[in-house]
């Protein structure tokens, strides 16, 4: 995917009045089959010796599986896998690895035999999963009774961050999913839509059932940005379709979704000037969603 930035001048961010106007007299999204979504990756960091820990979650009509890594060091990655994508093959259990990059000792504690997965790979409860890092606890998720921290032998000071989401969704014209624009918000209804009227290709982006963004003759306008505003907050909607019209064998498009931390004058981009790794890769603190469209 090439880099967006080099496509938007400074002034390309423009808020909208549709986008101000808490989604009054904005005409309904028509929402038709929904999309599949085929793998989710968390990337979360840790005040723990500014650990990242990247969490993807996939599913295959034949297979199911959960991949975590640490700091991008490809010799520390720990997958639990199953050829039965009801179940995990080690649903409960512990494995210990060490971080070459730093020496530290990591401890996985894992109990997935009573979670439940409804419609994509990630577990919804009845789970749970914790990171122990040089006997610190780093992360730990799920709903389930977990022991205790100290039965790990572990502390509970940390701080943790969800730095990025990105969903992989394929389908024919509709993507759908639930997402969250900021730590403790609501979670909304997100919509992309793809069609033609008069025979020129159109996109719809919608929230809640409201269209936020209508791109016409989307062939052109392959990439942009545009601000909509969600509970509150100005969020940045960045888009990126070219793979659909000029790479059909992958077919895959980019959106992003970027709370704003600042305020009018700021723009986002996909990365930073001098960072040449991808958006769930970044290591700062600001909070990025995003969704990966596969028309295939």
């Amino acid at each position: 995917m090439r880099e967006l930035a080099s496509c938007l001048s400074d002034h390309a961010v423009q808020v909208s009045d549709t986008s101000c106007s808490s989604y009054k007299n904005i005409k309904p999204c028509i929402i038709s089959a929904p999309s599949i979504q085929n793998s989710v990756t968390c990337l979360y960091r840790s005040t723990l010796k500014q650990m990242t820990m990247t969490l993807t979650w996939s599913r295959t009509a034949s297979s199911h599986a959960l991949t975590i890594s640490f700091d991008d060091d490809p010799s520390v990655t720990f997958k639990i896998a199953s050829n039965n994508s009801r179940l995990f093959r080690k649903s409960k259990g512990s494995k210990s690895l060490h971080l070459r990059s730093s020496s530290s000792k990591i401890d996985l504690f894992w109990d997935l035999s009573a979670a439940r997965y409804h419609p994509g790979p990630e577990p919804l409860d009845g789970f749970y999963l914790a990171v122990v890092v040089d006997s610190a606890l780093a992360l730990l998720l799920g709903d389930k009774a977990a022991p205790h921290p100290h039965q790990f032998g572990a502390s509970a000071d940390n701080k943790l961050a969800l730095v990025s989401r990105q969903e992989h969704l394929s389908g024919s014209a509709v993507y759908s999913t639930r997402a969250r624009f900021s730590e403790g918000g609501g979670a909304h209804d997100v919509s992309i839509r793809y069609g033609e009227m008069e025979r020129n290709p159109i996109l719809w982006v919608c929230v809640d059932k409201k269209t936020v963004m209508k791109v016409r003759k989307v062939q052109w306008n392959f990439r942009g940005n545009h601000t909509i505003f969600v509970d509150g907050m100005l969020v940045d909607l960045l888009w990126d379709v070219h793979d659909w019209f000029y790479n059909p064998d992958s077919g895959c498009a980019v959106f992003m979704f970027k709370p704003r931390s600042t305020g009018l004058d700021s723009t986002t981009f996909w990365m930073h000037d001098n960072d040449n790794s991808p958006p769930h890769h970044r290591r700062h603190l600001d909070f990025s969603f995003m969704i990966c469209a596969c028309k295939n």
